[in-house]
């Protein structure tokens, strides 16, 4: 592939993309994909969001590791804003197609490439107690699957045993699962959660849409939050507003920013960077 190719640059939450207007599912390599997603030496993200146009506009995510995740909460409010955005509406429906399945979205501008984003997510399936040995002692988690699959925990673990114990159970399974560490927060109107996501492919992100569903779900699955009422999920990159009601559907509700545009000359060598030094004698001037 040669020329010039234009991309936008979005985010949900701090959750940011490398958005690409593409012909078909194979437009980059995960090759590419890791070199744009680069934050020293390419464009960076967290992932690239190819969007395939048609009837029913398409989504296919690339993990900042050039892994294929089957879905992207935060990704698909950005590609239903990015789709909007070019309409100059200031309210759109549409239908995305994703791995996981055709997703409804709402969308609402707030602002110049500001949009609030609502999608009809899918139902929530609850799977097997996850045991995974880390750190000299066993944890376990509660597996959930959104379309993806994720290891939920509300037992309080520090900031420096999420580093450790997070890429552990993220690599447990085979194909990988997003870790979502969990804390309860005070009473008030609505229930909240603080999540900690250690996301497959990734590490750690400032939010993940899908990992907020799957958190909710297991919420209420435990008797930690109410179904059909709002649920507030705070992560660090700010919250998200899920729904869960009694057969398990999910609605999640959250920002997309376009962050800026751009061209990339795709002929340019993205390889992974200058050689390491040759090796030298301290002994020899």
């Amino acid at each position: 592939m040669s020329g010039m190719l234009a991309f936008e640059k979005w985010e949900g939450l701090g959750n940011d993309f490398v958005v690409l207007d593409a012909s078909s599912e194979d437009a980059i390599t995960p090759e590419q994909a890791r070199a744009l997603c680069d934050r020293h030496r390419g464009i960076g993200g967290d992932g690239v969001l190819l969007v395939i146009g048609g009837a029913t506009p398409r989504m296919v995510v690339l993990n900042a590791d050039g892994s294929r995740p089957e879905m992207c909460g935060n990704g698909l409010r950005c590609v239903a804003a990015f789709l909007a955005d070019r309409t100059g509406a200031e309210g759109l429906s549409m239908v995305i197609a994703t791995d996981a399945g055709d997703k409804p979205c709402a969308i609402e501008r707030r602002g110049a490439g500001f949009y609030d984003v609502t999608v009809d997510m899918g139902h929530a399936t609850m799977g097997p107690r996850l045991e995974v040995e880390a750190e000299e002692r066993r944890h376990g988690f509660t597996t959930v699957d959104v379309g993806n699959p994720h290891a939920i925990t509300f037992e309080p673990y520090t900031e420096g045993e999420i580093d450790r114990v997070g890429p552990t159970v993220a690599t447990s399974p085979a194909g990988g699962i997003n870790v979502e560490f969990c804390r309860m927060l005070g009473e008030g109107e609505r229930t909240r959660i603080a999540v900690t996501v250690w996301e497959r492919g990734v590490g750690r992100t400032l939010a993940c849409g899908t990992g907020a569903c799957a958190v909710a779900a297991a919420a209420c699955e435990q008797g930690r939050a109410r179904r059909g009422a709002p649920i507030e999920v705070h992560l660090p990159g700010g919250p998200l507003e899920i729904t869960v009601d009694e057969a398990r559907a999910l609605r999640m509700k959250g920002p997309a920013r376009r962050v800026f545009r751009g061209t990339w000359e795709t002929s340019l060598d993205l390889g992974p960077g200058p050689a390491a030094p040759p090796s030298w004698d301290a002994s020899k001037p």
